[in-house]
């Protein structure tokens, strides 16, 4: 299946401001990556510092920043917009939205869905999925295959559950939110209570409450509130693998990369971005605007906004803190040092002129 190159600039034109340098007409069989991209694909150039590759690129069209537009012309057809990913991301959605096949639609024989439940018009259930007792499903809902949907769960309009995700009882999801297979959303959170050498449950009593437009990636668990609820605010991006413990608050809009562990009671705020395998510990803060590398581990509330890395080895825990109470006082040895450096030098300075 193919796009015409004008129809796509057409689809996106109420939004953005493109010019399209070149033959309207050129069928794109597909997107791809700059670098491997043929005569009859569509690819973009993020960034200027990788312009080098862009003469060399064989796409039928390129997507480009104002600051490479003469060079993109020079190469062949182009789109020139302001913001070159954003513009390709809304293409990705246009190809997705056009190629995707229709589902069948419609509730599956096997699914099972209880008579308390409410569904809204155009919902979609998949093979053996399950409704439980007043659960309360929006318009244009698409529940997967085995995925099950507990009682109590209100779910709101055109989002969409992959096979088996399990949302477990009284839990919210808002509209439009994407959750990918294998998610679990509302187990226990990890509550004991030490007891004469042995462990106490204590029930977890609070549920999840997921904003709109959240997206939350395959094996993905978000545990429920032990009292109060875990929220996930909205336009929050969760990847794959990433556990989110009781109780936890993660602010609109902060995107959270693969294998992430935020322990219970955290609270991150918005816009906020963690990378892959980084770790929270519980009961911490982290201020709006705030970016942990990827593997640091937070161990302790961060209230000013920045760029914050934490990398460490593994030891012994006495020689760690030993070690990481040094670390920290690195700077301030190194300016005691270049001090001692320079009183040195001019003592040698004064010996040399007397004789």
């Amino acid at each position: 299946m193919t796009l015409r190159l004008g129809d796509i600039v057409a689809s996106l034109a109420g939004e953005f401001d493109a010019r399209l340098v070149g033959d309207p007409d050129i069928l794109i069989e597909r997107l791809a990556p700059l670098e491997s991209a043929g005569p009859a694909e569509l690819s973009f150039l993020s960034h200027i510092k990788y312009q080098g590759k862009l003469a060399q690129s064989a796409a039928a069209c390129v997507v480009v920043g104002p600051e490479a537009a003469q060079a993109a012309a020079r190469r062949g057809s182009c789109i020139v917009v302001a913001d070159p990913y954003l513009y390709f991301a809304r293409i990705t959605q246009l190809w997705k939205k056009r190629h995707q096949p229709a589902g069948a639609g419609g509730i599956h024989p096997s699914a099972f869905i209880d008579p308390m439940a409410q569904l809204g018009p155009d919902v979609s259930v998949g093979a053996f999925a399950c409704i439980g007792t007043q659960a309360v499903v929006g318009a244009g809902v698409r529940v997967g295959e085995h995925s099950v949907i507990g009682a109590g769960v209100r779910i709101g309009s055109a989002t969409r559950l992959a096979p088996r995700v399990t949302v477990a009882d009284g839990c919210v999801i808002g509209e439009r939110c994407i959750v990918h297979p294998g998610a679990v959303i509302g187990a226990d959170g990890f509550g004991f209570a030490p007891h004469e050498g042995r462990w106490e449950k204590i029930e977890q009593l609070g549920a999840v409450r997921i904003g709109n437009d959240v997206e939350i990636g395959a094996n993905t668990c978000i545990d429920r509130g032990a009292l109060q609820d875990t929220v996930i605010e909205d336009g929050v991006k969760l990847d794959n693998l990433i556990q989110i413990g009781h109780n936890v608050h993660i602010g609109r809009h902060s995107a959270l990369a693969g294998c992430v562990g935020v322990a219970g009671s955290a609270t991150i705020g918005a816009h906020c971005t963690v990378g892959g395998g980084a770790v929270i510990l519980g009961h911490l803060s982290l201020a709006d605007h705030v970016h942990i590398s990827a593997a640091s581990v937070v161990t302790r509330s961060i209230r000013k906004s920045g760029h914050y890395t934490g990398l460490f080895p593994i030891d012994d825990n006495a020689q760690w803190e030993k070690n990481a109470a040094t670390l920290k006082q690195l700077h301030g040895l190194r300016e005691r040092l270049k001090a001692l450096e320079n009183i040195a030098v001019t003592a040698s300075e004064k010996t040399e002129e007397k004789s």
